[in-house]
C-alpha cells in the first residue's frame, strides 16, 4: 500500500507542490525507462519538438500515449501512483487525464516558460495533481520551479507555447484569463520560488493550477522525465479558449461546460478495479 506522509500532504494543500522521496522503486523506473524508449522509437500524434534545426540540444515531448505503451499504462494501474494521487488531492478516486514525456538532451538551450496547467486542458476543479518522475539524477538548477501557494487564488492565466513563451492566440477579452506575470523579475516572488535536487525514484507532485516552469539543461547529461496527470471525483470539463492541449475535442469527446469526465475517455485507477486493457 502506498502512504503519503503527512507533511507531504499538507505541503500540497499548502504550496501546491511536493516532492515525494523515493516513490518508485528502480524495477518501475526499468519499467518507465522501457515506456520512453519506446516513445522515442515510435511517437505518437502529438509529438513536438520544442528546438530549431540546428540549434544545441533537442527539447522534446508528447503526450496521451498511455493507451498504446504499455509501461506507462502499467504505471498508472500498478505501481502504486494512483493510490498516492488520490491521497494528496483527498479523493476517493482516481482517474488517468494523461501522461506527458519531456526531455531535454545535453545542451538544450530552450526553457518551459513559466505557466500553469489547468488553462490548457478540458479538466477542471480542485482534485487535480500531475506527478513529474525524473529519470535522471536532476539538480535544483535544471530542476522544474514552483511559485508557491500559486495555485490558491484561482486565477487563471493564458495558455503559452513552449516554444517560444508567446500566449495561444485566442480571445480573452472576457479578462477570465490574464497574461503570466514576469515572475524571473518579480523580486517579491523570489521567496516563493522552490524547487529541489531530485534522484531517480523521487517525484513532484502538483496541482493544476501551480504556476511553474522548467529551466535549460546545460548539463552534460539528458534530463528525462514523465509527468502522469490525473484528477479526482470533483473535476468536470471546461470549455476553453480555442483548441485546448490535449485537443480532446478534435479527438471526439463531445461535453458541455460542467459535465462529468466520462471513465471510457479517462479511466478510473483507484480504487484499482479489474484491468480491461
Amino acid at each position: 500500500m502506498t502512504k503519503v506522509k503527512d507533511a507531504e500532504r499538507n505541503a500540497y494543500r499548502e504550496d501546491g507542490v511536493t516532492v515525494l522521496r523515493g516513490l518508485f522503486t528502480p524495477e518501475w523506473l526499468e519499467r518507465l525507462r522501457e515506456g520512453v524508449d519506446e516513445n522515442l522509437k515510435n511517437p505518437g500524434p502529438m509529438s513536438s519538438s520544442y528546438t530549431d534545426d540546428g540549434k544545441a540540444g533537442r527539447y522534446f515531448g508528447d503526450y496521451c500515449n498511455w493507451d498504446r505503451i504499455a509501461a506507462f499504462r502499467d504505471i498508472f494501474y500498478d505501481s502504486g501512483l494512483a493510490e498516492a494521487a488520490a491521497q494528496l488531492m483527498g479523493s476517493e478516486r482516481a482517474y488517468i487525464f494523461h501522461e506527458h514525456v519531456l526531455i531535454k538532451e545535453p545542451g538544450t538551450q530552450e526553457y518551459t516558460p513559466w505557466h500553469q496547467d489547468q488553462p490548457y486542458y478540458v479538466a477542471t476543479g480542485e482534485q487535480t495533481v500531475s506527478v513529474w518522475i525524473p529519470l535522471d539524477p536532476v539538480p535544483a538548477d535544471v530542476c522544474p520551479h514552483f511559485l508557491r501557494g500559486s495555485h490558491k487564488d484561482g486565477q487563471l492565466y493564458r495558455p503559452r507555447f513552449f516554444k517560444d513563451g508567446a500566449d495561444y492566440g485566442y480571445d480573452y477579452s472576457d479578462g477570465t484569463y490574464i497574461p503570466v506575470p514576469d515572475i524571473d523579475n518579480d523580486t517579491s516572488a523570489a521567496a516563493r520560488m522552490i524547487s529541489w535536487d531530485l534522484e531517480p525514484g523521487d517525484a513532484l507532485a502538483f496541482h493544476f493550477r501551480t504556476l511553474h516552469n522548467a529551466p535549460r539543461n546545460e548539463q552534460a547529461r539528458r534530463r528525462r522525465a514523465v509527468s502522469f496527470r490525473m484528477f479526482g471525483d470533483d473535476a468536470r470539463y471546461a470549455e476553453r479558449p480555442g483548441l485546448p492541449s490535449p485537443p480532446y475535442p478534435e479527438m471526439g469527446l463531445k461535453l458541455s461546460d460542467g459535465d462529468r469526465l466520462p471513465e471510457d475517455w479517462f479511466p478510473r485507477i483507484w480504487p484499482r478495479e479489474q484491468r480491461t486493457a
